[in-house]
């Protein structure tokens, strides 16, 4: 499905009617010129239509503002906040991004104010959905059925990604209504009782296949149920579920699920939609739109100065991530050493000067997948060039970021040629992906079951890269770029060690996917492993000299104090803030 992103302003639906909305009384007493009314709206293709504006706030860009702000990707809160990535570019822009690097961010932050809207924007839009069809006679049974689905995964998954940032949230169903006078929602209840509920009812009623790629099956419903049972730390019930989705789940093409030969295909908006993407949002480019159905959302994560992109020098691969990559003389990581010492980098030399990148130092061929670095092929591009594609090596290293780039034969075809600048791509975003399952049921078996079976899982992913050399970066003559191995594991000897090797494992296949943080801190290790992070960090990165994650705080940002003011001091804020 082509996702349409147009912006609906609604009569009687409340997608601008809660507390959530710094709108005025009187803008909600009138509508607004132009916009359409629910009795216009109350039939099978305006249902259809508030559906399609659901679905199209998943990149995080919508009627409520926002862009890489609420990205989709959740680059800033998901990847910055951890040890993935710093937040780039030079210390002034977008500072806002600052604090929420260094965890000293408040409830004033604009930032977290755009995201908390966005996604009870998208939510509102979800309910709206289902507000239409209770009133519309022309729609049947089975469409009922699935348009209810669709709407219950979207509000589903709109609210777990409210959960992840600030975990004492409102949860939001369609009975929420200006009108009805209860949009003033407290959040001091457990918001995944909802959640859980929603995604129940997405799994009944939605069918297995669909006619358009991009919209949820029932399989995408039961992944997205194992990540929020994950989240809630039932891993019987997840591991259940991830052996339904991984023997038997197939895409909306009907196709099986299956790791794409080519890893890198999951980031390459010529393989898009691949039997490995099993949610999705859907990005398209040179449509009319002016640059709005592309990825807008990580258009400032370029390479600077000359690259692909055109801008702007953000979300550059943190020098903890690059060591992460080193493996031991079999192949398989070094899950306590990694980041004893520092993978050969190009930190403050010249692009004129000579550098020569290693190639000695064994590393796992996800490495040049994930990291741009100089001397090494960056895509189809050439050679990275090292610190003439850096906006500032002092402060954002000597790195960029690669998985969501485009080639240089994509240019003009699959980036928008009418945006101000070539980073809005038709690169799709994947929330789910085969890998993620595979994982998540890896790290089930390490918890309730057994270590043998997690160890096959663990082993099926990094064999995708070992059993495919030719996809592994090449220099010009076709040799490899680095010295890449790959092992597998022969087993893990108990569950602390199977713990480890299955997060690792994640961290190495999902790194600068926006998953990093919200990991950590769902394993509960986030202020161990980020507070060590940043005591090797500070000395190379100025801004963490005075960082400290503080466990029972840092977990969670703060609820923006404009949505609290709004509510009329209903909602509570976060503890520590």
């Amino acid at each position: 499905m082509k996702q349409s992103k147009f912006r609906i302003m609604l009569i009687g639906a409340s997608a601008s009617m809660l507390m959530f909305y710094a709108c005025s009384k009187n803008f909600l007493d009138k509508a607004p010129i132009g916009s359409l009314d629910q009795n216009t709206l109350s039939n099978k293709a305006g249902v259809e239509g508030v559906l399609i504006g659901a679905y199209s706030m998943l990149d995080g860009y919508g009627g409520a503002g926002g862009g890489w702000q609420s990205a989709g990707s959740n680059w800033v809160y998901g990847g910055v906040a951890s040890d993935d990535a710093y937040k780039g570019s030079d210390p002034g822009d977008q500072a806002d991004i600052v604090p929420i690097e260094t965890y000293t961010a408040t409830a004033s932050n604009g930032y977290f104010n755009q995201k908390w809207q966005a996604v009870y924007d998208a939510i509102q839009r979800s309910n709206d959905v289902l507000r239409l069809m209770s009133a519309a006679t022309d729609i049947s049974a089975a469409d009922k059925a699935r348009i209810t689905g669709e709407a219950r995964f979207l509000r589903a998954h709109y609210h777990m990604e409210a959960k992840k940032m600030w975990n004492n949230i409102p949860y939001v169903d369609e009975t929420i209504t200006y009108a009805a006078g209860n949009y003033n929602v407290a959040n001091d209840k457990d918001a995944w009782v909802g959640i859980n509920a929603d995604l129940d009812a997405a799994i009944a009623n939605l069918p297995a296949t669909q006619g358009s790629v991009g919209r949820a099956n029932s399989w995408a419903a039961k992944a997205l149920k194992v990540k929020a049972l994950m989240f809630q730390k039932n891993f019987a019930a997840a591991l259940t579920l991830a052996k339904d989705v991984i023997a038997n789940g197939v895409t909306t093409k009907g196709t099986k699920y299956a790791l794409t030969a080519n890893m890198f295909d999951n980031f390459n908006a010529e393989t898009k939609n691949s039997s490995e993407a099993i949610f999705s949002t859907q990005q398209s480019v040179n449509d009319n739109s002016g640059g709005g159905n592309g990825g807008w959302g990580d258009v400032l994560n370029f390479p600077y100065n000359g690259g692909p992109g055109g801008c702007c020098g953000f979300y550059q691969p943190s020098i903890s991530l690059a060591n992460s990559y080193k493996v031991d003389a079999n192949g398989l990581p070094l899950l306590d050493t990694w980041n004893a010492t520092d993978f050969k980098n190009d930190q403050g030399i010249a692009s004129g000067a000579a550098f020569t990148p290693d190639v000695t130092t064994a590393v796992d061929p996800r490495l040049d997948f994930t990291i741009g670095r100089r001397g090494i092929p960056y895509l189809d591009w050439g050679l990275h060039p090292g610190n003439d594609w850096i906006r500032d090596q002092n402060n954002g290293g000597p790195y960029a970021p690669i998985k969501h780039v485009y080639y240089k034969r994509q240019a003009g075809s699959l980036t928008d040629n009418s945006f101000w600048t070539a980073g809005v791509t038709a690169n799709n975003y994947t929330f789910i992906r085969f890998a993620d399952v595979l994982l998540w049921a890896a790290e089930c078996e390490v918890e309730v079951g057994s270590l043998a079976n997690a160890v096959t899982l663990v082993n099926q992913v990094r064999n995708r890269v070992k059993s495919n050399p030719a996809s592994w970066v090449k220099q010009a003559g076709g040799a490899n770029a680095a010295n890449y191995q790959v092992g597998l594991y022969t087993s893990f000897p108990d569950q602390a060690y199977g713990r480890k090797a299955v997060r690792f494992e994640r961290k190495l296949e999902l790194a600068m996917e926006g998953h990093r943080f919200f990991d950590l801190v769902r394993y509960g290790t986030a202020d161990v492993e980020l507070n060590a992070y940043i005591a090797k960090e500070k000395a190379k990165r100025t801004f963490f000299v005075n960082s400290v994650f503080t466990k029972g705080k840092s977990e969670y940002f703060p609820i923006p104090q404009s949505q609290i003011d709004l509510s009329k001091g209903v909602l509570k804020q976060n503890p520590g803030y």
